[in-house]
């Protein structure tokens, strides 16, 4: 990928650190260090710096040059060593510059023209060698027989799989005896905010690509895929496929799905971003968006379809913007979280949004379009609850609500 050259003037202003870039503090090796997370994955992986160098990346905010912040500093550190510390930070494509910029546009460039969108969580969520994968596979879905078969379509989660290892194996195994011969997946879109403008008014993004996991991959059903695209935005559907890259509420639920279902079948991925403009107006152009591509979808429905709805449920304590800690908000929250699951169940889709609507989606309930986008494109279906569970992240005072809808 071209790139052009890091930065390296001593008097024109330093770019700032990217913001998208969480700045995280941990212990490694008996040392204090900041770990560097970038979620669109340009940065360099694994980048972690010595604590005692903050002072100066506070300081990295677009208004000093090298040899101002060495004056501001006191001549604590030379230009020369300054400058070489931002060409470091430039490299690992930290910063707010034209290099990094030229970097990432390369590679989503080289995504969207690519037919493959390869795993994002291969060797880390779940082991990359194949032999190893399908031992892991088989060991979690042994652990539980479910009690019972969905017909239609299955709503369940997408938290990590190291941590929702019970309700992955519980979902699943439910599915062994189905054989579809197309899944069409509706799932969370996290990381549309990452790229500002590409989907304003369009919720709704598939992609046409091949799904390649190490024990296999998934061909997408292209005749689906060119009628959504047909309507484009007047259903608000786009094939800009960007936030696939990264994504990893369609690849948990694929990961399974390939390992459960050795015959042939195809997928139509579609990711849904977020409904927040219903909560303010509940009939304005998003609703109608909603509504239009719900009904293409079910008049796009054969009876050889499965639905997967990938989704979790609140995610609350300080780690998601909350002034306290998860445990003291645990009994709200199984409180608030029963009623939703009543009423998915119960597919009463427009008292689920007032429900989640009061207080403007206070608890951050991620399944929630995709699974309200099922329930108005197939509101004559009603669900059962299957499973309900909490993961809670005590270390980091958050927790993470999850549960299993079977239709």
């Amino acid at each position: 990928m071209m790139q052009t050259g890091l930065f390296s003037s001593k008097t024109d202003p330093i770019p700032p650190l990217r913001a998208d870039v969480e700045v995280i503090t941990m212990d490694h090796n008996g040392k204090t260090v900041l770990y560097f997370y970038d979620p669109l994955g340009y940065a360099t992986p694994d980048f972690a710096l010595d604590r005692s160098i903050e002072p100066v990346l506070a300081l990295l905010n677009g208004s000093f040059s090298v040899s101002a912040l060495c004056n501001f500093l006191e001549n604590s550190i030379s230009e020369d060593e300054l400058l070489s510390f931002i060409g470091m930070l430039d490299e690992a494509r930290l910063l707010e510059s034209p290099y990094s910029r030229t970097y990432a546009d390369a590679l989503e460039q080289d995504f969207e023209a690519s037919g493959l969108r390869v795993p994002a969580l291969s060797g880390t969520s779940y082991p990359g060698d194949p032999q190893r994968l399908a031992g892991w596979l088989d060991q979690i879905l042994s652990s539980a027989n479910a009690p019972f078969e969905p017909k239609n379509a299955l709503f369940a989660p997408h938290i990590d799989t190291r941590v929702g290892t019970e309700s992955y194996a519980l979902a699943f195994s439910s599915l062994k005896k189905l054989k579809p011969k197309r899944v069409v997946i509706l799932a969370t879109a996290h990381y549309t905010g990452y790229y500002p403008g590409m989907y304003d008014h369009t919720p709704f993004i598939g992609t046409a690509k091949r799904f390649v996991f190490p024990h296999g991959s998934l061909e997408p059903d292209l005749d689906t895929l060119v009628k959504l695209s047909a309507e484009g935005k007047s259903i608000g559907y786009t094939d800009s496929d960007r936030a696939h890259r990264i994504e990893h509420s369609i690849e948990t639920h694929l990961l399974f799905a390939r390992h459960i279902w050795q015959h042939d079948f195809t997928i139509v991925p579609i990711l849904t971003g977020g409904f927040d403009e219903l909560f303010y107006m509940k009939d304005g152009d998003l609703a109608g968006k909603i509504d239009r591509f719900a009904k293409l979808l079910k008049n796009l429905h054969t009876p050889d379809t499965f639905y997967l709805i990938s989704g979790d449920l609140c995610h609350y304590g300080k780690k998601f913007g909350d002034t306290a800690a998860a445990s003291e908000l645990h009994e709200e929250v199984k409180v608030f979280d029963d009623t939703f699951l009543k009423l998915a169940t119960a597919n009463k889709a427009d008292e689920l949004l007032s429900h989640i609507g009061m207080d403007h989606d206070p608890y951050k309930v991620c399944g929630f379009p995709p699974l309200f986008t099922f329930l108005n494109a197939f509101s004559d279906l009603k669900g059962t609850r299957r499973d309900y569970r909490v993961w809670d992240e005590t270390a980091r005072e958050s927790a993470v609500s999850y549960g299993i809808i079977s239709f």
